[in-house]
């Protein structure tokens, strides 16, 4: 991976920016973007979105969210203590004894979350699983009152810590889940920039897709959009580590390449559109089901507006809504250049229609 494309990944993936507050890592990507596409914009939803050659046809979207999940704060007691709700899904287990960085208005304000010690619990609480509502953030505070002169309730916060590249080409951060889209999606549209191209190529970094009840951020855009073809990108969940079951959700593999989604909201054309671009393009890929919805972008995508012909291209990842999600960085390379040559070969008489 070139070095300048590393340093904005590094940057995109530290920056807090959970669901609803995506407004830091939005700004990362358009500065990227800015040096990449003919047009940069942003929209009322928290959506950033760059285009290459607007006026070209078909409209191509390529789609990533840039949200992550986080917490919330709800309350702050006498003490200056305070009660956090979760952004998206997470297994509470993993949040005992993290810091943490609140997104204040004035700005970050670390923390840690704390727990009742082990030593104190009785024998039949050692053996239950912590819920939230068992643990509490601590800024260090004094009283209420010293708590609210750096805090409010609906404060943001995430899990603190850097990326870390491990050897092999691996890849360790919070927030892989989903800066990776949104990362891949503007790395495309850097490899489209060298070449001349037919369609017009928007690529959007979504928000709140981690919350997202009635398609977020993603149905917005794609309206918005109205494109003929769409590739969502998004992570799943590897199975090369102990304890995963394959026969759960197939054999994902870090370094496999890119995982093309069959079923569910994917278009059958665009998945053997991608297919043949990886095997000419001597791309690895892994096939995976979706008999139900995809949990992605793609499942507001592809019934925005009319309908949109909708693929999905997802990263293997290990370690899914955890501070420390794990992705090989050859499989993001590769994801960039499958979107590329899919995009290069789309031609204003393709028919998405399944027949």
């Amino acid at each position: 991976m070139q070095r300048a494309s590393k340093d904005f990944l590094h940057r995109l993936l530290d920056v807090p920016g959970p669901s609803g507050f995506e407004t830091a890592p939005a700004t990362v990507w358009r500065e990227e973007a800015a040096r990449i596409a003919d047009t940069v914009t942003a929209d009322v939803s928290g959506n950033s979105a760059a285009v290459l050659n607007a006026e070209g046809a078909p409209r191509i979207m390529l789609a990533g969210h840039i949200d992550e999940i986080g917490l919330m704060l709800v309350h702050v007691d006498d003490d200056g203590f305070l009660s956090f709700g979760t952004i998206g899904g997470w297994d509470s287990q993993v949040l005992v004894g993290q810091r943490v960085v609140i997104a204040a208005k004035q700005g970050p304000v670390p923390g840690v979350v704390g727990k009742k010690p082990i030593h104190l619990l009785k024998a039949e609480e050692r053996d239950k699983v912590t819920k939230v509502s068992d643990l509490w953030i601590d800024i260090g505070a004094k009283s209420r009152k010293d708590a609210l002169a750096r805090v409010r309730v609906g404060d943001p916060a995430v899990l603190t810590g850097h990326a870390l590249e491990l050897p092999n080409g691996r890849l360790v951060s919070r927030s892989i889940d989903n800066r990776i889209g949104a990362f891949v999606v503007l790395e495309a549209l850097r490899l489209l920039k060298r070449r001349r191209l037919r369609a017009a190529v928007h690529a959007v970094a979504t928000a709140q897709e981690e919350i997202a009840l009635f398609g977020g951020g993603a149905r917005t855009s794609a309206t918005d959009i109205g494109p003929q073809v769409a590739i969502v990108v998004d992570v799943t969940h590897a199975t090369d580590n102990p304890g995963a079951d394959k026969k759960e959700v197939g054999d994902v593999r870090l370094g496999g390449g890119p995982v093309l989604s069959r079923g569910s909201a994917v278009n059958p054309i665009v998945l053997e559109l991608l297919v043949d671009t990886a095997e000419r393009e001597k791309i690895p890929y892994t096939l995976q089901a979706a008999p139900r919805d995809t949990g992605t972008d793609a499942d507001a995508i592809a019934t925005a507006h009319r309908g949109v012909a909708t693929g999905l291209v997802s990263i293997p990842n290990r370690y899914m809504h955890s501070p420390n999600e794990m992705v090989d960085l050859t499989d993001l390379e590769r994801a960039a250049k499958l979107l590329a040559a899919f995009a290069r070969r789309i031609t204003p008489a393709q028919d998405f229609i399944p027949r």
